[in-house]
């Protein structure tokens, strides 16, 4: 079941969403739309291509290398700045998402035949910050697993 929650929000510039997904091949489709809904809705239609980009991959990684469910969290900060995080079952921590980092860096691009492994260097080619981390059995409720992240808009603060 998906479902989308917007949080109490004290201010209208930041506000949250909340989106389970269960372990479905489509699951990427549905976070694009929503992201698409969400950011349409709140009027930042400056982000809508890169969150939507970066937020499929994020979710379709979780899909290809887990067999659970994951979500994904919006939320709206101060200055302009949106933070997407995506939680999934697995472990897990990619090469170079294991710090928070802060762009620009220069990854080294995947090689033009390879099928797989671009999604991680797109984020970190077009978010302003993004990062990923391990979660302990039970945390935030969900039984562990990881939490990776990115962050567009607004600048650098």
């Amino acid at each position: 079941m998906v479902t989308v929650s917007p949080s109490d929000s004290r201010s209208p510039e930041c506000w949250q969403y909340s989106l389970r997904l269960p372990h479905d091949p489509r699951a990427a489709r549905i976070a694009r739309v929503t992201v698409r809904a969400v950011l349409a809705s709140h009027d930042r239609h400056e982000l809508l291509d890169v969150t939507e980009l970066l937020t499929s991959e994020l979710v379709s990684n979780a899909y290809r290398h887990t067999k659970g469910p994951s979500s994904v969290r919006l939320v709206a900060l101060y200055g302009g700045r949106l933070r997407v995080f995506v939680w999934d079952g697995s472990p897990y921590v990619p090469p170079s998402f294991g710090e928070v980092s802060v762009a620009p860096s220069r990854p080294v691009p995947s090689a033009a035949d390879v099928e797989h492994g671009r999604g991680l260097l797109l984020v970190r080619q077009c978010a302003d910050r993004w990062g990923c981390w391990p979660l302990e059995g039970g945390s935030l409720g969900r039984g562990g697993g990881k939490l990776m992240w990115f962050e567009v808009g607004g600048g650098i603060a």
